[in-house]
């Protein structure tokens, strides 16, 4: 029978914690490692809906993209958790070792959009640099953007370029617009991007697409799912049905 804990250490060896930035909260967050898994839920949040979720697929297990836990406890009186405990379900979070490992968010991400990835975009690995196959209208690389990601709505700033070198980072990744720029790119794709950030993106000629927090990382959670259920058989492994977009646009 599977443990939590060789689920963990599966994760870990795909995307170590050694990765992680400083700020970060990665890893094991609740529950033993020693306890058997028959079903887990991946979802990229620990939201109420989930945790309500995960008790009624009889879930042993949460595996999450943000951390639940960030900063240090002093006392347990958060129902979530408490319900959590309750219900003996562990929780694993693979954060930002997720975003920069290879095969993680920014890979998947990329392929997603049709481009290989030739490189990271940040200094700390984080993000993805790559080409199309063939250049694009920025309008029907939009369509395809929220296509793929199925995305509700897009934010963007077209500076007049066709797509051909891309730059991604799934999350907010609106300080890294002079990173795409200087690497060349004429297209970034992120996420929670501020005003001045478009400005930015205006005066350094680059369009940019804001895709969604949600859009621009979600897609890894069903790539993970499908590699868990690849190496451990006899647990059953499913993404959330209930977490989706959070944003509505009229």
């Amino acid at each position: 029978m599977t443990t939590v804990g060789s689920i963990y250490d599966f994760l870990c060896a795909f995307a170590p914690l050694e990765l992680q930035m400083g700020f970060d909260n990665s890893g094991f967050q609740l529950g033993r490692k020693s306890a058997q898994a028959q079903r887990a839920l991946l979802s990229l949040d620990v939201t109420d809906e989930v945790v309500d979720e995960a008790i009624e697929l009889g879930a042993q297990l949460i595996v999450s993209h943000h951390p639940l836990i960030f900063t240090p406890l002093k006392s347990i009186q958060d129902e979530k958790l408490l319900k959590l405990i309750e219900n003996q379900i562990a929780i694993i979070s693979m954060h930002t070792n997720l975003d920069i490992a290879e095969g993680g968010v920014n890979d998947v991400l990329i392929n997603l959009l049709g481009a290989k990835a030739d490189g990271a975009l940040d200094a700390e690995g984080c993000g993805r640099v790559g080409n199309l196959p063939q250049a694009q209208q920025f309008d029907d690389f939009l369509r395809l953007c929220k296509a793929v990601l199925e995305n509700n709505g897009l934010r963007y700033y077209s500076a007049g370029k066709p797509v051909k070198r891309l730059a991604v980072m799934g999350g907010s990744g609106g300080d890294a617009i002079a990173d795409a720029a200087e690497k060349g790119c004429d297209t970034y794709v992120t996420a929670d991007i501020k005003y001045h950030q478009f400005l930015e993106a205006r005066e350094l000629g680059i369009n940019l697409i804001d895709a969604d927090h949600f859009c621009t990382e979600n897609p890894v959670i069903t790539v993970l799912c499908a590699k868990l259920a690849e190496n451990f058989k006899d647990v059953s492994f499913s993404v959330s049905a209930k977490h989706r977009q959070l944003i509505s646009f009229i």
